[in-house]
């Protein structure tokens, strides 16, 4: 049998051995560690670059101001049919008013969307009940027949933003209906 050439045995016996695969912490750990050595010597250029500008320091107060009091958001176009713009009323009652639960009326003044639809429809009990017809009709499309009465659905949230949303779809369905 031959015999195999040293240095042949040798160079197959210092071969590396195949690398091993990072795990995901290692990778992001390394890559963390290039990205902030990128970054250093990025700030380092820029205090370079920039050193000749001459800046003056300025109080915010001057820069930061407050939004400029406008008042209510103007109501949009009222729909031409009565629901419709009975609905759309007491969206943008909710919007301005703000929104509440457990209650018609709470102590700011928010209200419900029950209670928005009541105030806007002036006593008119025939008007009121169509709209809140349309308004449990949207809702149960979109949430389910087992919703069973608007304020219920609105002591469900927390917050107004579904509500509102649903009114304002109810006042769209009351206008395609023509009501």
């Amino acid at each position: 049998m031959p015999q195999p050439h040293p240095a042949i045995e040798t160079a197959t016996a210092a071969a590396p051995a195949a690398p091993t695969e990072l795990s995901l912490e290692e990778r992001l750990t390394l890559i963390h560690t290039v990205m902030s050595a990128r970054l250093d010597e990025a700030a380092v250029a820029y205090e370079v670059n920039t050193a000749h500008i001459p800046t003056e320091p300025f109080d915010l107060a001057d820069v930061v101001t407050g939004p400029v009091d406008t008042g209510p958001a103007p109501l949009p176009e009222p729909y031409p049919t009565p629901v419709a713009a009975l609905l759309q009323r007491a969206h943008h009652r909710l919007v301005t008013g703000g929104w509440c639960k457990d209650v018609l009326v709470d102590e700011d003044g928010a209200r419900c969307m029950l209670g928005a639809i009541r105030a806007e429809a002036g006593g008119d009990s025939n008007l009121e009940a169509s709209a809140v017809a349309v308004l449990l009709d949207a809702i149960r499309r979109q949430f389910g027949d087992h919703v069973d009465s608007v304020p219920s659905f609105n002591d469900v949230f927390a917050t107004g933003r579904t509500p509102l949303r649903m009114v304002d779809q109810a006042a769209h369905l009351a206008d395609a209906r023509g009501l």
